[in-house]
């Protein structure tokens, strides 16, 4: 099937022709005649970069009223720069449907301007929850009469906390509305999405529930924690072409991992929450020209960043939840290109790569980290091709030509190519020529539990203990595990003495060793948890050292009751120093 036999307007045809729409993707090939032809609800389950945004829009604008200017779509997105891509791909399709008007709303933008929008008349509105739940509540976005609710990305808008807005939203809208929803994974919230305000939704599955695309490899490195960054330049020194981003766990390592690069003479730069809005813009405008060549970001911070042609998405830190490693991975591989997804790990973390190969249902490949002799053959056969294949201007190059075979005749062919390469290629020799091999070794029989008998003789001692509350709780999937994991993401918190730890719905509080009191307080005020900024507060503690237990035995550890005494508005600085720092959400 072609666009052309989907029943699309003839101007939208127009439209998508000069954009070189040729056939349809998959998600295309079934939602458009399912959208055009039918008032049902529908849950399409499909990954980022598969052609999302024509499968809902195209239909939809073929079955607007252009006489009415009030509200006739709603399409939701995560993100602004999502919703900003979304507005101007349906511009884009809307070209010769000349009284179509596109309204873009989200935040960090003027409300005023949007409002005058609105007040002139449009028949389709993309927006983030926040601005549009403003704009309903302000009474200055009608969506009483709307014919299309679409959700683009969902699971991402829950995941940043929107729940409550999209509930809003959504009892404002009409029972009559066909809602679309699209997803890359389906949790559980987004089943209570479809289930408290979808009608017998049709579900549309674009291979398996949760699976990653089928044209990215997933590759994953194993070293020590402390040869992470040193594994890091070595994947991107392997793969000379490398267009891709590098995701850190929080904005501190997204930050610090960016400015190594650049000190060390890559071509990146970071793209995290503490960038203004200018500056945000102005790295992704570098990156979408592939002015950049590596994107060090967050989660958070990656979201609506769309670049069809990335050839590699690396996991500098691999994530605890695995639908976020689904989205990760699908960065890449898309519109029909290959793609590889490659995670840097350490020992500890063997079991995270075996449930995402059981989410996926894709095999992992464990790749050796690179060793210097295999690198410098890389970089110098890519040199080899960059020159054979380089044009060669004759116009621009020629005057100088005569000078430069004057300045070489006494040098033979061999001995021009052996300069030129060891003009282009010395630093790499120099570099790695005594470059040791960072690859983990596996441990004998018994020493993991020898040292482990080391570490527990060498920790036998009473540990005074700091408390902490954190604003992550059972409502948020959190476990004691996963609050541990998300403390020792740090290498050197590895061996950090853990006492009591305590999970209540919305919070819990968990004892470390005072000793790296401001330490871990500075650490897990800079996460994020899927897409959820992570508040600390240190609180008052509630037992003795005497009642602690290790670290090393949190497994079978049941949260208590009773909350014990804190104090909400207060932190922890630098300087040791109380402070009051209560954070706005």
């Amino acid at each position: 099937m072609n666009f052309k036999e989907m029943g699309l307007a003839p101007e939208v045809l127009k439209a998508i022709g000069e954009l070189g729409f040729e056939s349809p993707t998959p998600v295309q090939e079934k939602c458009i005649p399912f959208i055009d032809e039918n008032n049902q609800d529908l849950i399409a389950n499909a990954q980022t970069g598969t052609g999302k945004t024509a499968a809902f829009g195209l239909p939809i604008l073929g079955n607007i009223d252009q006489s009415d200017k009030s509200v006739q779509a709603l399409i939701l997105s995560p993100t602004r720069e999502l919703a900003v891509q979304i507005a101007n791909d349906i511009k884009a399709y809307s070209k010769y449907s000349n009284l179509v008007n596109v309204i873009p709303v989200y935040g960090g933008a003027s409300m005023d301007t949007q409002v005058r929008e609105l007040h002139r008349g449009g028949q389709i509105v993309v927006g983030t929850p926040g601005r549009v739940a403003d704009l309903i509540k302000r009474r200055k976005l009608k969506v009483g009469n709307i014919r299309y609710l679409v959700l683009d990305e969902a699971d991402e808008m829950l995941s940043m906390g929107f729940k409550d807005e999209l509930d809003e939203i959504l009892s404002n809208t009409p029972s009559t509305r066909q809602t679309l929803l699209f997803s890359a994974t389906m949790p559980k919230g987004v089943e209570a999405i479809s289930k408290n305000y979808m009608t017998s939704p049709v579900k549309i599955a674009l291979g398996k529930q949760n699976q990653g695309a089928d044209n990215v490899k997933h590759v994953y490195h194993q070293v020590q924690a402390k040869d992470r960054y040193a594994a890091l330049k070595r994947i991107v020194d392997m793969n000379p072409g490398v267009y891709g981003i590098v995701f850190a766990r929080t904005r501190r390592d997204a930050k610090e991992v960016a400015e190594n690069l650049m000190h060390d003479g890559y071509n990146a730069d970071a793209l995290h929450g503490d960038l203004s809005q200018p500056q945000r813009e102005y790295v992704m405008a570098r990156f979408r020209s592939r002015n950049l060549q590596l994107l060090v970001a967050t989660d958070v911070a990656a979201r609506g960043l769309d670049v069809d042609d990335l050839t590699h998405v690396i996991n500098y830190n691999i994530p605890d939840d695995t639908e976020v490693y689904v989205h990760r991975s699908g960065r890449t591989g898309r519109a029909g290109k290959s793609g590889v997804s490659i995670s840097i790990i350490h020992g500890r973390e063997q079991g995270k790569i075996k449930i995402i190969e059981r989410m996926i249902g894709k095999k992992f490949e464990k790749k050796p980290v690179p060793i210097g002799k295999d690198i410098c053959e890389t970089q110098l056969f890519h040199l080899m091709d960059k020159m054979e294949k380089v044009e060669v201007d004759e116009k621009q190059i020629g005057p100088f030509l005569p000078a430069i075979f004057k300045q070489l005749e006494h040098l033979s062919k061999e001995d021009i190519i052996t300069r030129f390469a060891s003009v282009e290629f010395n630093r790499f020799l120099e570099y790695y020529s005594d470059a040791q091999d960072l690859n983990q070794r596996e441990p004998r029989r018994g020493e993991e539990r020898e040292e482990r008998q080391r570490e527990g003789k060498k920790n036998r001692k009473d540990i005074d203990y700091s408390r902490f509350y954190v604003n992550l709780g059972t409502k948020n999937g959190i476990s004691p595990g996963k609050l541990i994991g998300l403390l020792t993401q740090r290498p050197e918190f590895k061996s950090i003495e853990i006492g009591e730890i305590e999970l209540f719905k919305k919070f819990s509080f968990i004892e470390v060793d005072k000793a790296f009191e401001s330490q871990v307080f500075d650490h897990l005020e800079d996460l994020d948890y899927q897409g959820l900024p992570v508040r600390v507060e240190l609180t008052k503690s509630k037992a003795t050292p005497a009642t602690k237990r290790k670290s090393n035995n949190f497994g079978n550890r049941k949260p208590k009751g009773g909350g014990g005494g804190f104090d909400r508005g207060r932190g922890y600085d630098k300087n040791k120093k109380f402070r009051n720092n209560r954070k706005k959400s």
